[in-house]
């Protein structure tokens, strides 16, 4: 076997090899020998089958297995005698002449083809030192514990039927049937039989509920709103539209007393127990909203600092992902390029973007967490199979058999916690220092919303 580069161009690499006739025809007779040792055919005693006859049964796949080990021995000795490192499979190219290819497998000529393949960067890693990463942290005052207690509070509140002649009320749990229109037609996702809605929650869309106020059990009434520009359905985003309301019933809420019959209601001791939970809760979520910050900080400081050409084969793989995601996302909103003021070629622009930076960090992240001997523990990925596994109630033990069975999942669950491990020792090498923020600040710097992180917080 002959192996010939022939062309080397960033991380491309390509090679061509050439399997002599001589080769091809000795390797054939190989396999027909170890064929006919073992042959059972009627007509012939074992062992004593001609050549000739197992060369017309067997010489077209007996070719093929030559061809393929051939592939496989090429491939070996390309990587180890050149020292590469393969950011994916190589792409094996055949001849396209089929009488070149006839006479290749009747070993009357040589057999040629090219291997074509991506190596993976070298990157040089050095320290750490020169990257200043600012940390915020938010304390838990014993306001944002008493803001959670009240929202467990209001979802766990009781509330007591009103008559037919007493009218809704802020405050009110209503229920009601009703008809969304635009232009006096329905529209797909905007009805509704009883349906409860706390009037004041502004759970519903803006205007809505403050319309029902008033309404008596049994009454009907079309009020006028305008859909909000994130509602769900983009195409209908911003337009006026009429709901067709009939409210079937009203109640008034109940006091609740918060004290330790309240927290007995939850599984715990006393009020003071449950407010510990809850900080407990609080604390999480703000390391986490913190942890996320800092993280896309230093991963955009990374990004900057080391700049190395990646695998175009990579690349394109991630990208296909990413963008099976977008049109997934567009499917399910409705929305379209234009209602997010792009084009898809500027939106596959920006994507092909992502994909790169996701590949460039993923390729550093891993060669970080190499030359620190970064583990992931056989115990750390079934903690974390445990932890996915429960999100399927029921279902735990196919979940856990799935993964276990099919390694290429099981790589999924390992390698998040290496990234995380490998950007923990990352952030333990920087400048880091701690700004004092307030809950708002910290969720608002994560693109959160505070407030929608409170039932984050709630006790289970």
């Amino acid at each position: 076997m002959e192996v010939t580069q022939t062309n080397a161009q960033g991380l491309r690499r390509e090679f061509k090899v050439v399997l002599a006739a001589a080769d091809i025809a000795e390797r054939v007779e190989g396999q027909l020998a170890e064929v006919q040792a073992k042959a059972r055919i009627p007509g012939f005693r074992p062992g004593k089958v001609p050549v000739s006859h197992l060369k017309r049964l067997y010489g077209r796949s007996i070719m093929a297995e030559v061809v393929q080990d051939a592939v496989n021995e090429a491939n070996r000795k390309i990587v180890e005698d050149n020292q590469l490192r393969l950011a994916m499979d190589p792409k094996i190219d055949f001849p396209r002449d089929a009488e070149e290819i006839e006479k290749a497998f009747e070993a009357r000529a040589d057999f040629a083809f090219t291997v074509a393949l991506e190596v993976l960067p070298k990157i040089e890693v050095g320290g750490f030192e020169d990257i200043e990463i600012e940390r915020l942290i938010a304390d838990v005052s014993g306001a944002d514990v008493d803001q959670v207690l009240t929202r467990l509070a209001e979802q766990n509140r009781t509330y007591t039927p009103k008559g037919d002649e007493a009218a809704a009320e802020k405050g009110d749990k209503a229920t009601l049937d009703f008809v969304g229109k635009i232009d006096g037609e329905p529209f797909e996702g905007g009805s509704g039989e009883n349906v409860d809605v706390v009037l004041g929650s502004n759970r519903f869309i803006p205007g809505f509920e403050e319309q029902i106020e008033g309404m008596k059990s049994g009454e009907s009434r079309t009020i006028a709103v305008t859909l909000p520009e994130n509602y769900s359905a983009a195409k209908l985003a911003g337009k006026a539209a009429t709901f067709d309301i009939t409210l079937k019933g009203a109640a008034a809420p109940a006091e609740v007393e918060i004290g330790d019959e309240f927290a007995k209601g939850f599984g715990f001791e006393d009020l003071g127990q449950l407010k510990d939970k809850i900080r407990e809760n609080v604390e999480r979520d703000h390391l986490a909203a913190s942890r996320g910050k800092w993280k896309r900080d230093l991963l955009d400081a990374l990004d900057k600092k080391y700049v190395f050409d990646v695998p175009e084969g990579m690349v394109a793989q991630e990208f296909d992902a990413v963008w099976r995601t977008v049109e997934a996302e567009q499917k399910r909103s409705g929305r379209s390029y234009e209602d997010d003021n792009t084009t898809e070629a500027a939106a596959r622009a920006d994507y092909l973007k992502i994909a790169e930076r996701r590949v460039r960090l993923g390729l550093l992240l891993a060669e970080i967490g190499q030359k620190a001997e970064i583990k992931v523990s056989d115990e750390e990925v079934s903690q974390a199979l445990a932890q996915r596994a429960r999100a399927f109630p029921g279902q735990e033990k196919t979940v856990w058999e799935y993964y276990r069975k099919n390694p290429s999942a099981l790589a999924e669950i390992r390698a998040p916690l290496f990234e995380e491990k490998v950007v923990d020792y990352v952030i333990s090498q920087v400048k880091l220092s701690d700004k004092k923020i307030s809950k708002d600040e910290l969720f608002k710097a994560n693109g959160e919303d505070a407030n929608e992180t409170i039932s984050e917080a709630m006790p289970e």
